[in-house]
Order: structure tokens, then sequence, then C-alpha cells
């Protein structure tokens, strides 16, 4: 029986954190699932489509830029890593 070995990363490699596209990416894909809630509740409570779509797209935005910089700094903390 044939084994592959696994080689050990290095804590170097390991404390790189991910690239700015790699936290774009992630961010715009929860994005998309919150603005997809925000956009049901808004229309539940409102029950008007064109104020649900103005608030979701309000909050698309400013909640994509948030976590974009709440990411970076969480890859600067070594706490865990």
């Amino acid at each position: 029986m044939l084994l592959k070995s696994k080689e050990k990363s290095t804590y170097k490699e390991d404390n790189v954190g991910e690239k700015p596209i790699r936290s774009v990416a992630k961010a715009l894909s929860w994005r998309v699932v919150g603005t997809l809630d925000t956009l049901l509740v808004s229309y539940i409570l409102t029950g008007r489509i064109s104020l649900a779509a103005s608030i979701a797209s309000v909050d698309f935005v400013t909640k994509l830029i948030l976590y974009f910089f709440h990411e970076r700094l969480w890859n600067v903390i070594k706490w865990g890593k």
C-alpha cells in the first residue's frame, strides 16, 4: 500500500493569510445572500417592493465595504493562527 507523505506547512506559510481578491469574492458572495434576506424582510415589513429594493441596495453596498475591511483587519491579527 502506497501512502502519500504529507508535507508539513511552516508557520510562516500559515501566517500569510489570504489575498485581498479572496476577501472581495467572499464579501460579494455573502452580500448576495444577505441582500436577498434584507430584500425579503424589507418587503414583508413595508409591503412595497420598490422601498424594499432601495433598502436592500444601500445595505448591499455599505455592508460589502464593511465586510472587506473587517476581513483584512482579521488577517493582521495573529491570535488563533
